[in-house]
């Protein structure tokens, strides 16, 4: 043995944050918009499993219908914790996360989906966005506000502190 201890299998799996992904077109659509997945699970062909490492960033979206129309539409950004770790459970996201952001309805769903689109027309990943940004957009979509622009010198300003904190 050289003395190096590495985590065992089932307990690195445990720290995990797990979400389930569903999609039959046009009835249940469960999906990520963003986020570094550390595993992937193929459960069959329209159900998986996708897994984070504790720290990270992820959209998760879902929206479902039946006959009448749309019955669900909701976006959520999560940031995966600890093993350990105080969290917010929320369906389908095992055993949950630090919520930044949950949006309810397809015009506030599209608010945000649009919000993450400019993130990205910045070049910056969504996933390495600052997480008072997503705090910030639920805070004003929520109060019917329109949020301010993520900026690059605002993401400077992210990189920087967590690189001071960390």
């Amino acid at each position: 043995m050289n003395g190096r201890f590495s985590t065992p299998p089932h307990r690195r799996a445990a720290s995990l944050t797990h979400v389930e992904l569903t999609w039959i077109e046009k009835r249940i659509e469960h999906w990520l918009r963003f986020g570094h997945r550390v595993d992937e699970q193929i459960l069959d062909g329209r159900r998986r499993i996708s897994s984070f490492a504790p720290g990270s960033i992820f959209a998760f979206v879902r929206w479902a219908s039946n006959d009448l129309g749309a019955t669900v539409s909701r976006v959520d950004i999560v940031r995966a914790v600890e093993a350990g770790s105080p969290f917010q459970t929320l369906p389908f996201v095992r055993p949950g996360g630090e919520i930044l952001l949950r949006v309810d309805s397809w015009p506030r769903v599209e608010r945000v989906l649009r919000a993450i689109d400019a993130v990205d027309a910045l070049g910056i990943d969504p996933a390495d966005a600052a997480p008072d940004y997503w705090r910030h957009l639920h805070h004003r979509i929520t109060a019917g506000h329109e949020p301010r622009s993520y900026t690059r010198e605002q993401h400077a300003a992210w990189l920087k502190r967590r690189q001071v904190t960390s």
